[in-house]
């Protein structure tokens, strides 16, 4: 048998290469779901303030367009609300899960926090932001895959304030071992079971020495258990430098209650806005998904009277959840449809250079699904 010449050794090469990843590329290995896993499950929905019921909406009208295995319970929650009303806890306890716009927050004044108040009623004690490049979307930075996770129930949101003497207010930081030891091992069996090279506690033990000293030295006693994946420290204010010269050299950041919401907005404003990054807060029983970064999450009146508000962020929260309820392949057609709106460019709302409407977003989005 005659040789091969080598042009056509490196056609052949090529052939069996470009066939090789493509069917890489294609899952080949199904999902068997255990009997009665396709039976749907109740979610509790809170719709909030702003321009929350415009965003929530736009998940319910996506959801009932793919058919997905699930059906709302909806309560009206408002952050000028001085408590978070007993039936919506119990929803959410009866749940496991719950899916909201957001709250607003009065500043100053003696109204607490509702936010607060769901994280501390349910020990929601892990709040997740994904922050990663989104394709077709410019941004500054390339190759940005960020997720930040952030101690959700002490720190400086305990809401341990007092005035001393009229003139002299005192805010106490609570840290403790066991909320800081619980943090970090969520943060490192995040990374163990997503394929994350890297960890990176950020701190401010440089000057709070036994505060966040105790939770530098939790992060690296988990860290040990965990000798596949890398472990490092930053203080706070080289990590905001950081994160806006360099982001892509973070991976997985886990951090104190104040810090996090800090990078974690900062992080996501790098990646392409708040208005796309997806969130969550989940404990031991139960999870609450909603936009990721808090800063724009009610919006404004002008966005909500145009009801041009970005549905994007909370549409993959839904996939997130999607995923936490065990329904992979409904999670990843949603999550497949919003990257297609976003990568063709001829859907965007105002934050993302576009003039869109949430209605055509979403009429998009359904277009699109597999």
């Amino acid at each position: 048998m005659r040789r091969s010449s080598p042009l056509l050794r490196q056609i052949l090469r090529g052939a069996a290469s470009s066939s090789s990843s493509s069917s890489v590329g294609r899952r080949s290995v199904t999902y068997m779901p255990r009997p009665g896993d396709g039976a749907p499950r109740p979610v509790t929905l809170i719709p909030g303030d702003g321009i929350g019921p415009l965003v929530t909406g736009a998940v319910r009208r996506v959801m009932e367009a793919m058919h997905a295995p699930v059906y709302f319970e909806t309560y009206e929650v408002h952050g000028d609300m001085t408590t978070v009303p007993p039936e919506v806890i119990e929803s959410i306890r009866r749940n496991k899960v719950c899916l909201k716009g957001g709250l607003a927050t009065p500043v100053g004044g003696g109204v607490s926090s509702l936010n607060m108040q769901l994280r501390k009623e349910l020990d929601l004690y892990a709040s997740l932001v994904h922050c990663f490049n989104l394709p077709g979307l410019p941004t500054r930075h390339e190759n940005v895959n960020i997720v930040v996770i952030r101690e959700n129930t002490e720190g400086e949101y305990s809401g341990l304030e007092h005035e001393v003497v009229p003139g002299v207010v005192e805010s106490l930081k609570v840290m403790t071992k066991f909320c800081s030891e619980r943090i970090a091992k969520y943060a490192f069996e995040y990374a163990y079971l997503n394929n994350r090279k890297k960890v990176t506690a950020v701190h401010k033990a440089n000057i709070m020495k036994l505060a966040d000293g105790l939770f530098l030295e939790s992060c690296r006693e988990v860290a040990t258990k965990y000798p596949g994946i890398k472990y490092n420290e930053i203080i706070v204010d080289n990590c905001c430098m950081q994160l806006v010269s360099k982001p892509e050299q973070f991976d997985v950041m886990v951090t104190p209650n104040l810090y996090g919401n800090l990078v974690a907005n900062t992080a996501a404003g790098i990646a392409g806005g708040t208005g796309v990054m997806p969130g969550g807060n989940v404990g031991q029983d139960h999870a609450v998904f909603e936009q990721g970064a808090s800063a724009g999450n009610v919006g404004n009146e002008k966005l909500v009277e145009q009801k041009k508000a970005n549905p994007v962020a909370l549409l993959l929260s839904s996939s997130m959840m999607l995923r936490h309820l065990q329904f992979p392949s409904f999670a990843d057609r949603l999550e497949t449809a919003v990257k297609r709106v976003i990568a063709e460019g001829k859907y965007r709302t105002k934050d993302l250079g576009g003039s869109s409407t949430t209605q055509e977003v979403v009429d998009a989005v359904i277009a699109n699904l597999d």
